[in-house]
């Protein structure tokens, strides 16, 4: 084990120059010198067109590779800035590994992340993209029985009954705390998180991203190119509002409705809010670009993302990249 941990720390400081541990026998690196920004997807066809951009772009490169518990993290440059380049893989799970893995083993300042969602508000289609303000958790949730005494009512257990009566007293001070109320059996809850500085673990029930990175991705997207749609439309693009994150495929005409309803959601997907946690844990920038492949059970008949993830992956590449030249300046 310890020849390990010796190898890892000359493979760091190979690798990264700037990485000095002050815990040489266990923990995370801590680092010195100039910070990385993270450019993140969530699964092949995204990661394909990002590469292939880095790749035909002469101010970009990717210099090394290297691959922790299976996965890969591509360091490079891009507009003479330093990156790591990863995919976090779809899920919850893998998003929030696979981003705490990249913070303990890289100097991160940034995380810039972009990926394919449904669209939940109606305004938007297949081509869109969207890079929300905030981020929440829509399935984090309590499932209950119904009350054999009340039909359509349901046995709540106290400590949610106590969560419910303190949202208007929440909402009040915040106006973006969701408007709580449960879909059939499912009754939305709020994660816990605990970081530096807090004494226990807080109900939360939104991660916000940074205000200098979406205001970068709005001065970015005002000067795009119009970006056409497999020749069908052009894109919408848009900065701000709400994305939601579950561990679900959401493909269901009225569960969407219920999260536009609750969380005012614009968009939703399956890493974001991990992504978020993470780096808000971590204090870390971070933004997400999401581009619309499907319409989340809005449709008529078959979901469509199929047919839109090259496509739309594609468009929201553009943007991303959009922001990365509009961060170098």
């Amino acid at each position: 084990m310890r020849k390990a941990l010796i190898l890892f720390s000359a493979v760091c400081i190979i690798a990264l120059s700037g990485c000095v541990s002050t815990q040489p026998n266990y923990g995370p690196q801590q680092f010195s010198g100039e910070g990385l920004t993270a450019v993140v997807v969530a699964y092949e066809p995204e990661m394909e067109g990002i590469l292939a951009r880095i790749d035909s772009d002469p101010d970009a490169a990717i210099h090394t590779t290297l691959e922790f518990k299976g996965v890969k993290y591509r360091l490079g440059t891009y507009n003479d800035e330093p990156i790591v380049v990863f995919a976090t893989g779809m899920s919850i799970a893998n998003a929030a590994m696979t981003m705490q893995m990249a913070l303990d083993y890289f100097p991160v300042k940034q995380v810039v992340y972009m990926g394919i969602a449904g669209a939940i508000n109606p305004e938007w289609h297949p081509g869109d993209v969207i890079v929300p303000a905030r981020w929440y958790y829509h399935d984090e949730s309590v499932y209950s029985n119904e009350d054999p005494n009340n039909p359509g009512s349901y046995i709540l257990p106290d400590y949610y009954q106590t969560f419910l009566s303190e949202q208007e007293a929440r909402r009040a001070l915040d106006p973006h705390t969701p408007h709580y109320k449960p879909f059939k059996f499912i009754h939305p809850d709020e994660v816990l998180i605990i970081k530096s500085g807090m004494d226990k673990p807080e109900d939360t029930s939104y991660f916000s991203a940074t205000t200098s990175l979406l205001e970068a991705a709005s001065r970015a997207i005002s000067t795009m190119p119009t970006q056409r749609v497999l020749d069908e439309r052009d894109a919408k693009l848009f900065v701000g509002g709400n994305g939601v994150t579950g561990s679900v495929f959401l493909d269901n005409r009225d569960y969407r409705q219920w999260t536009r309803d609750v969380f005012n959601a614009e968009v939703t997907e399956m890493e974001s809010a991990a992504i978020g946690q993470v780096c808000t844990i971590n204090e870390v920038d971070w933004v997400i670009v999401r581009a619309i492949s499907d319409l989340a059970g809005g449709q008529e008949g078959v979901n469509v993302e199929n047919k839109y993830d090259k496509e739309v992956s594609r468009i929201g590449a553009e943007v991303l990249f959009a922001l990365l030249d509009e961060l170098a300046k």
